[in-house]
């Protein structure tokens, strides 16, 4: 009898879907191995690429983690019990994306990563860490098991890669003019996804994971940046108040969407800077702290 792995993703771009395959394609070919395919959609789908007004209004949705209705699965792939499930989400202002989230609150969810370990996979700029805590709270809510963890981001320094990451969400163009590198993830490690799969795999066979995350780690499938956290934690607190605000006058929604938009401009060039300075000459004295923390998200 195979062992069943559900593939379940949702993938604005193309790229997380071109790494969820890299990864799947591990399995394919092996008799004891049964893939199937879930591409998580929205009955009314977000556009690409992005109008800027549209990108910046989907924030506080998308933070207070508020769902729309999805496209159901199937009866065929609800009606199977899987032995692994590889999800594959994105990041939309420090949380797991409408969809994402629009899935794990559904009925479906339930249904299919009950009892059922987990490995998640993320594509991202580069800051994923306190989402994959919020997305933690769902898998436990749902009694899913979270056996393995990759976080591919993009490598590039902070500031180039909000320039392009605009550009590519704006634009549809991942591509950028020279001398800035393409957005997102690097087609290498893309290409090279195939071998967090053969991981996996070993893993798999016997249904046993322990070990499976440090040997991922091991093999680049988590890169930390301490500085990020620093970072998210300061905008998660921030992203609560705009929220709560934007949620709460809905009658000068434009004008606070617009203050946010300027106050995130604002916090990624000026803010910033000052606060990785800071955070460098404090390095020493935080040194178990930032230990632990990277511990931690390169664990489970």
């Amino acid at each position: 009898m195979p062992k069943k792995i559900l593939v379940t993703y949702y993938s604005q771009t193309g790229q997380l879907e071109e790494i969820m395959k890299n990864i799947a394609g591990a399995f394919q070919n092996r008799s004891d191995f049964e893939i199937t395919y879930y591409e998580i959609k929205l009955k009314e789908d977000f556009e690409f690429p992005w109008k800027p007004e549209v990108f910046y209004d989907t924030f506080p949705e998308s933070y207070l983690q508020v769902p729309r209705e999805i496209i159901p699965p199937s009866e065929e792939i609800l009606n199977k019990k899987y032995d692994l499930i590889l999800f594959g989400y994105q990041v939309w202002f420090l949380t797991p994306s409408i969809p994402v989230i629009s899935f794990l609150k559904s009925e479906f969810a339930e249904r299919l990563m009950a009892n059922t370990p987990v490995v998640t996979v993320s594509a991202t700029r580069n800051m994923w860490m306190l989402s994959q805590d919020k997305l933690k709270v769902h898998l436990n809510r749902l009694q899913a098991q979270l056996v393995g963890n990759i976080a591919l981001v993009d490598r590039h320094d902070n500031y180039t890669s909000v320039i392009t990451i605009l550009n590519w969400m704006q634009t549809g163009n991942k591509e950028q003019k020279k001398p800035l590198p393409p957005a997102g993830v690097a087609q290498k490690e893309i290409d090279e996804a195939g071998k967090y799969g053969q991981i996996i795999m070993k893993y798999a066979e016997s249904g046993s994971y322990g070990g499976m995350q440090k040997e991922l780690v091991q093999n680049g499938a988590v890169e930390i940046r301490p500085f990020l956290i620093k970072v998210e934690t300061v905008g998660n607190k921030l992203f609560t108040v705009f929220s709560g605000i934007i949620s709460r006058k809905p009658q000068s929604r434009k004008f606070w969407v617009g203050v946010y938009k300027f106050y995130l401009m604002f916090a990624i060039w000026v803010v910033s800077p000052i606060v990785l300075f800071f955070y460098t000459l404090l390095t020493p004295f935080f040194y178990r702290k930032r230990k632990r923390q990277i511990e931690h998200y390169q664990g489970l």
